[in-house]
C-alpha cells in the first residue's frame, strides 16, 4: 500500500537533499513515501548526475579563508567551479566556508586517498598485520581493508564525515552542491595552520 505524500514531506526532502520540488516528489513516489529510501534514491541519482558534469572545465572558483579560536587556527581552501557567476554565488561561498570550517575542526592531512604516499600505506598495513598475527589470510585481508578505510576517513578530507551532517562525507557534500548549484565543483587543495603546531 502506498503512503500518502504530503507537501510537508516534499518540502522536508527538498531541504534535506537540496533538490527541486518535482524531483523530491518523484523520489518520494518511487520510494512509496518512505523518506529514507527517497534520500538514498536522490543520493544515487546525484552521484550519477555529478559524474556527468565531472569533465566540464572549471576555470573559476575562489580561495576562501576561515579563522577559528581567536586566530589560533586558520584554513585556506581553493575550490573550483565553472563560472564567475557561481564563484560569487552565496550558496557557493557558504559551501566554501563549510569546507574550510570542517578542515579547521577535523585536521585532515590529505585531500584524497590517492595523495597518501605508498610507504605510509605500507606502514599502516604492517602495523595492522602485527596487531593481528595468527589470523587466517582471508580474515587478515578483511581486517586490513577495514582499517585502511578507517584511516582514509580520518586522514583524507573528502572521505571524512561532514561535521554538520555525519550522514554524508565531504565527497557526498560536493556531489549535493553540484546538483543544487548546477555546475561542476571541485575542492582543489587546502592548507591548515595551527598556532604552535
Amino acid at each position: 500500500m502506498l503512503m500518502s505524500i504530503t507537501a510537508q514531506d516534499v518540502q522536508k526532502l527538498r531541504a534535506s537533499c537540496s533538490v527541486g520540488m518535482m524531483e523530491a516528489k518523484k523520489a518520494l513516489t518511487e520510494a512509496g513515501g518512505d523518506f529514507d529510501k527517497a534520500v538514498e534514491l536522490l543520493r544515487k541519482q546525484g552521484s550519477a548526475k555529478a559524474a556527468k558534469k565531472a569533465d566540464r572545465e572549471m576555470s573559476q572558483g575562489r580561495v576562501h579563508s576561515y579563522i577559528h579560536g581567536e586566530g589560533r587556527i586558520g584554513v585556506l581552501v581553493e575550490i573550483s567551479c565553472e563560472t564567475d557567476f557561481v564563484a560569487r554565488n552565496e550558496a557557493f561561498v557558504e559551501f566554501c566556508n563549510d569546507v574550510a570550517m570542517h578542515t579547521a575542526a577535523m585536521s585532515p592531512i590529505y585531500l584524497t586517498r590517492e595523495e597518501i604516499p605508498a610507504e605510509i600505506i605500507a606502514k599502516e598495513v604492517e602495523i595492522v598485520k602485527e596487531q593481528n598475527v595468527g589470523k587466517p589470510e582471508q580474515v587478515m585481508e578483511k581486517i586490513v581493508e577495514g582499517k585502511l578505510e578507517k584511516y582514509y576517513e580520518e586522514m583524507c578530507l573528502v572521505d571524512q564525515k561532514f561535521i554538520k551532517d555525519e550522514d554524508m562525507t565531504i565527497a557526498q557534500l560536493v556531489e549535493s552542491k553540484i546538483l543544487s548549484i548546477g555546475e561542476n565543483i571541485k575542492i582543489k587543495r587546502f592548507c591548515r595552520f595551527e598556532l604552535g603546531v
